[in-house]
Protein backbone atom coordinates (compact mmCIF):
# COMPACT_ATOMS: atom_id res chain seq x y z
CA UNK A 1 0.00 0.00 0.00
CA UNK A 2 2.98 2.57 -0.83
CA UNK A 3 0.85 4.81 -2.90
CA UNK A 4 -2.24 4.93 -0.66
CA UNK A 5 0.71 6.20 2.11
CA UNK A 6 2.33 8.70 -0.31
CA UNK A 7 -1.00 10.21 -0.42
CA UNK A 8 -2.29 10.21 2.89
CA UNK A 9 1.03 12.36 3.48
CA UNK A 10 -0.40 14.81 1.55
CA UNK A 11 -3.63 15.07 3.56
CA UNK A 12 -1.81 14.81 6.65
CA UNK A 13 0.63 16.73 8.81
CA UNK A 14 4.03 14.40 8.87
CA UNK A 15 5.12 16.07 12.17
CA UNK A 16 1.65 15.34 14.30
CA UNK A 17 -0.32 12.95 12.55
CA UNK A 18 -2.88 15.25 12.40
CA UNK A 19 -5.33 16.83 9.81
CA UNK A 20 -7.30 19.88 8.76
CA UNK A 21 -9.49 19.15 5.86
CA UNK A 22 -11.81 21.84 4.69
CA UNK A 23 -15.25 20.76 2.68
CA UNK A 24 -16.07 22.62 0.50
CA UNK A 25 -18.76 20.69 -1.83
CA UNK A 26 -22.15 22.28 -0.60
CA UNK A 27 -23.01 23.55 -3.88
CA UNK A 28 -24.72 20.63 -5.23
CA UNK A 29 -26.50 20.37 -1.77
CA UNK A 30 -27.02 23.87 -0.95
CA UNK A 31 -26.12 25.96 -4.02
CA UNK A 32 -23.59 28.43 -4.34
CA UNK A 33 -23.48 29.53 -0.76
CA UNK A 34 -21.33 32.35 0.82
CA UNK A 35 -17.93 31.61 1.03
CA UNK A 36 -18.13 29.19 -2.33
CA UNK A 37 -18.55 31.99 -5.27
CA UNK A 38 -14.74 32.23 -5.82
CA UNK A 39 -13.73 28.77 -5.09
CA UNK A 40 -9.71 29.99 -5.98
CA UNK A 41 -9.29 33.18 -3.83
CA UNK A 42 -11.26 31.07 -0.63
CA UNK A 43 -8.61 27.99 -0.82
CA UNK A 44 -6.31 30.37 -1.04
CA UNK A 45 -6.99 31.80 2.19
CA UNK A 46 -7.21 27.90 3.37
CA UNK A 47 -4.58 27.27 2.77
CA UNK A 48 -1.97 30.12 4.03
CA UNK A 49 -4.26 29.54 7.19
CA UNK A 50 -2.88 26.12 7.29
CA UNK A 51 -5.12 23.49 6.63
CA UNK A 52 -4.10 20.01 5.27
CA UNK A 53 -6.41 19.04 2.42
CA UNK A 54 -9.64 21.32 0.55
CA UNK A 55 -12.69 18.77 -0.45
CA UNK A 56 -14.76 18.87 -3.80
CA UNK A 57 -16.62 17.65 -6.68
CA UNK A 58 -15.29 17.21 -9.74
CA UNK A 59 -16.41 19.96 -11.23
CA UNK A 60 -15.18 22.62 -9.46
CA UNK A 61 -11.81 20.95 -10.10
CA UNK A 62 -12.15 21.10 -13.54
CA UNK A 63 -13.43 25.06 -13.28
CA UNK A 64 -9.65 25.64 -12.15
CA UNK A 65 -10.03 25.65 -8.40
CA UNK A 66 -6.85 27.35 -7.29
CA UNK A 67 -5.27 30.39 -8.46
CA UNK A 68 -1.81 30.94 -6.52
CA UNK A 69 -0.25 30.45 -3.40
CA UNK A 70 0.39 27.44 -1.29
CA UNK A 71 0.14 23.33 -2.52
CA UNK A 72 -2.45 21.64 -0.36
CA UNK A 73 -4.23 18.06 -0.67
CA UNK A 74 -7.03 17.71 -2.67
CA UNK A 75 -10.05 15.19 -1.80
CA UNK A 76 -12.84 14.80 -4.37
CA UNK A 77 -16.85 13.84 -3.09
CA UNK A 78 -18.03 10.56 -5.16
CA UNK A 79 -21.47 11.53 -3.25
CA UNK A 80 -24.49 13.88 -4.76
CA UNK A 81 -27.83 14.89 -3.26
CA UNK A 82 -29.36 17.84 -2.72
CA UNK A 83 -31.72 19.85 -0.33
CA UNK A 84 -34.37 20.33 -2.62
CA UNK A 85 -35.26 16.21 -3.64
CA UNK A 86 -38.33 14.60 -1.65
CA UNK A 87 -35.79 12.76 0.27
CA UNK A 88 -32.89 15.00 1.12
CA UNK A 89 -30.87 12.72 3.03
CA UNK A 90 -29.99 10.00 -0.25
CA UNK A 91 -26.91 10.23 -1.45
CA UNK A 92 -25.92 8.63 -5.07
CA UNK A 93 -22.37 8.17 -6.39
CA UNK A 94 -21.59 11.13 -9.16
CA UNK A 95 -17.90 10.17 -9.64
CA UNK A 96 -15.60 7.26 -9.79
CA UNK A 97 -12.49 6.93 -8.25
CA UNK A 98 -10.54 6.39 -11.62
CA UNK A 99 -12.26 9.95 -12.40
CA UNK A 100 -10.68 11.76 -9.66
CA UNK A 101 -7.91 10.02 -10.45
CA UNK A 102 -7.87 11.72 -13.46
CA UNK A 103 -8.19 14.70 -11.99
CA UNK A 104 -5.38 14.41 -9.64
CA UNK A 105 -7.57 13.51 -6.20
CA UNK A 106 -5.17 12.60 -3.33
CA UNK A 107 -7.72 11.74 -1.94
CA UNK A 108 -12.06 10.35 -2.31
CA UNK A 109 -14.44 10.26 0.11
CA UNK A 110 -18.19 9.14 0.29
CA UNK A 111 -21.08 9.77 2.13
CA UNK A 112 -23.49 7.37 3.85
CA UNK A 113 -26.67 8.85 5.70
CA UNK A 114 -27.56 5.79 7.84
CA UNK A 115 -31.38 5.45 8.79
CA UNK A 116 -32.16 7.12 5.49
CA UNK A 117 -34.65 5.54 2.95
CA UNK A 118 -31.88 4.74 0.62
CA UNK A 119 -29.33 3.79 3.15
CA UNK A 120 -28.92 0.57 1.96
CA UNK A 121 -27.50 1.95 -1.83
CA UNK A 122 -24.75 4.07 0.13
CA UNK A 123 -23.38 1.19 2.07
CA UNK A 124 -23.06 -0.67 -0.99
CA UNK A 125 -21.19 2.07 -2.90
CA UNK A 126 -19.18 2.85 0.34
CA UNK A 127 -17.96 -0.79 0.04
CA UNK A 128 -17.35 -1.15 -3.76
CA UNK A 129 -15.83 2.20 -3.63
CA UNK A 130 -13.04 1.03 -0.85
CA UNK A 131 -12.39 -1.71 -2.83
CA UNK A 132 -11.49 0.20 -5.37
CA UNK A 133 -9.33 2.59 -3.65
CA UNK A 134 -7.29 -0.31 -2.28
CA UNK A 135 -7.01 -1.41 -6.17
CA UNK A 136 -5.48 1.76 -7.06
CA UNK A 137 -3.71 3.08 -3.71
CA UNK A 138 -6.17 5.91 -3.24
CA UNK A 139 -7.12 7.20 0.55
CA UNK A 140 -11.09 6.96 1.12
CA UNK A 141 -13.22 9.27 3.88
CA UNK A 142 -15.93 7.86 4.69
CA UNK A 143 -18.36 10.52 5.66
CA UNK A 144 -21.11 8.71 8.32
CA UNK A 145 -23.68 10.67 9.72
CA UNK A 146 -27.38 8.67 11.16
CA UNK A 147 -30.04 10.72 9.41
CA UNK A 148 -33.28 9.29 8.96
CA UNK A 149 -36.72 9.12 10.44
CA UNK A 150 -36.12 7.11 13.07
CA UNK A 151 -33.19 8.89 14.24
CA UNK A 152 -34.06 11.65 16.59
CA UNK A 153 -30.74 12.89 17.94
CA UNK A 154 -28.10 13.07 15.13
CA UNK A 155 -25.28 13.67 17.69
CA UNK A 156 -26.44 10.73 20.37
CA UNK A 157 -23.56 8.41 21.49
CA UNK A 158 -25.62 5.41 20.51
CA UNK A 159 -26.29 6.51 16.74
CA UNK A 160 -22.81 7.92 16.16
CA UNK A 161 -20.47 4.83 17.28
CA UNK A 162 -22.46 2.57 15.64
CA UNK A 163 -22.30 4.60 12.35
CA UNK A 164 -18.26 5.33 12.76
CA UNK A 165 -17.73 1.81 13.19
CA UNK A 166 -19.49 0.84 9.95
CA UNK A 167 -16.53 3.39 8.21
CA UNK A 168 -14.13 1.43 9.57
CA UNK A 169 -15.96 -2.13 8.71
CA UNK A 170 -16.47 -1.36 5.56
CA UNK A 171 -12.91 -0.12 4.45
CA UNK A 172 -12.24 3.87 5.09
CA UNK A 173 -9.25 4.85 6.03
CA UNK A 174 -10.49 8.06 7.71
CA UNK A 175 -13.96 8.39 9.32
CA UNK A 176 -15.58 11.64 9.14
CA UNK A 177 -18.34 12.24 11.53
CA UNK A 178 -20.25 14.56 14.31
CA UNK A 179 -18.84 15.48 17.43
CA UNK A 180 -21.49 13.74 20.29
CA UNK A 181 -21.20 16.86 22.72
CA UNK A 182 -18.73 16.24 25.37
CA UNK A 183 -15.68 13.80 26.34
CA UNK A 184 -17.03 11.16 27.65
CA UNK A 185 -19.21 10.09 25.40
CA UNK A 186 -16.83 10.86 22.30
CA UNK A 187 -14.32 8.49 23.99
CA UNK A 188 -16.94 5.70 23.02
CA UNK A 189 -16.56 6.75 19.45
CA UNK A 190 -12.97 6.67 19.37
CA UNK A 191 -12.67 3.31 21.09
CA UNK A 192 -15.10 1.66 18.75
CA UNK A 193 -13.52 2.58 15.50
CA UNK A 194 -10.19 1.14 14.30
CA UNK A 195 -9.20 3.64 11.99
CA UNK A 196 -8.96 7.46 12.69
CA UNK A 197 -11.70 9.81 12.96
CA UNK A 198 -12.05 13.59 12.54
CA UNK A 199 -14.82 15.66 13.22
CA UNK A 200 -17.74 17.21 11.56
CA UNK A 201 -18.14 21.28 12.04
CA UNK A 202 -21.97 21.30 11.23
CA UNK A 203 -24.17 24.59 10.92
CA UNK A 204 -22.26 27.74 11.55
CA UNK A 205 -21.56 27.72 15.12
CA UNK A 206 -22.09 31.76 15.94
CA UNK A 207 -19.71 31.90 18.97
CA UNK A 208 -15.86 31.12 18.10
CA UNK A 209 -15.27 29.91 21.48
CA UNK A 210 -17.72 27.08 21.08
CA UNK A 211 -15.88 25.98 17.94
CA UNK A 212 -12.62 26.39 19.05
CA UNK A 213 -13.87 24.37 22.22
CA UNK A 214 -15.66 21.56 20.36
CA UNK A 215 -11.89 20.97 18.66
CA UNK A 216 -9.96 21.10 21.25
CA UNK A 217 -12.11 18.90 23.33
CA UNK A 218 -12.10 15.97 20.35
CA UNK A 219 -8.75 16.15 19.79
CA UNK A 220 -8.20 15.57 23.24
CA UNK A 221 -10.42 12.55 23.15
CA UNK A 222 -8.21 11.50 20.42
CA UNK A 223 -9.42 12.26 17.04
CA UNK A 224 -7.05 13.05 13.99
CA UNK A 225 -8.21 15.96 13.27
CA UNK A 226 -11.34 17.93 11.84
CA UNK A 227 -13.51 17.99 8.53
CA UNK A 228 -15.27 21.70 9.09
CA UNK A 229 -16.34 23.64 6.20
CA UNK A 230 -18.81 26.65 6.79
CA UNK A 231 -17.31 27.75 9.76
CA UNK A 232 -14.00 28.36 7.99
CA UNK A 233 -14.88 29.22 4.68
CA UNK A 234 -17.97 31.67 5.65
CA UNK A 235 -15.90 33.17 8.43
CA UNK A 236 -14.91 37.15 8.68
CA UNK A 237 -11.71 36.17 8.13
CA UNK A 238 -11.26 32.93 7.09
CA UNK A 239 -7.28 32.84 7.31
CA UNK A 240 -7.31 33.68 11.07
CA UNK A 241 -10.05 30.78 11.99
CA UNK A 242 -8.60 28.54 10.23
CA UNK A 243 -4.95 29.30 11.81
CA UNK A 244 -6.59 28.79 15.47
CA UNK A 245 -7.96 25.46 14.22
CA UNK A 246 -4.85 24.13 12.86
CA UNK A 247 -3.14 25.42 15.65
CA UNK A 248 -5.39 23.44 18.51
CA UNK A 249 -4.90 20.48 15.86
CA UNK A 250 -1.47 20.66 15.32
CA UNK A 251 -0.16 21.86 18.93
CA UNK A 252 1.79 24.05 16.60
Amino acid sequence: MIGKNIRLERLIDRRSGKTVIVPMDHGVSVGPISGLEDMADTINKIADGGANAVLMHKGMVRAGHRGYGKDIGLIIHLSGGTSLSPLPNNRVQVTSVEEAIRLGADGVSVQVNVGSENESEMLQDLGMVAEKCNDYGIPLLAMMYARGRKIDNEHDVRYIKHVARIGAELGADIVKTVYTGDRKSFKEVIEGCSVPIVIAGGPKIESEDDLLGMVEDAMECGAMGVSIGRNIFQADDVTAIMKKISKIVHKA
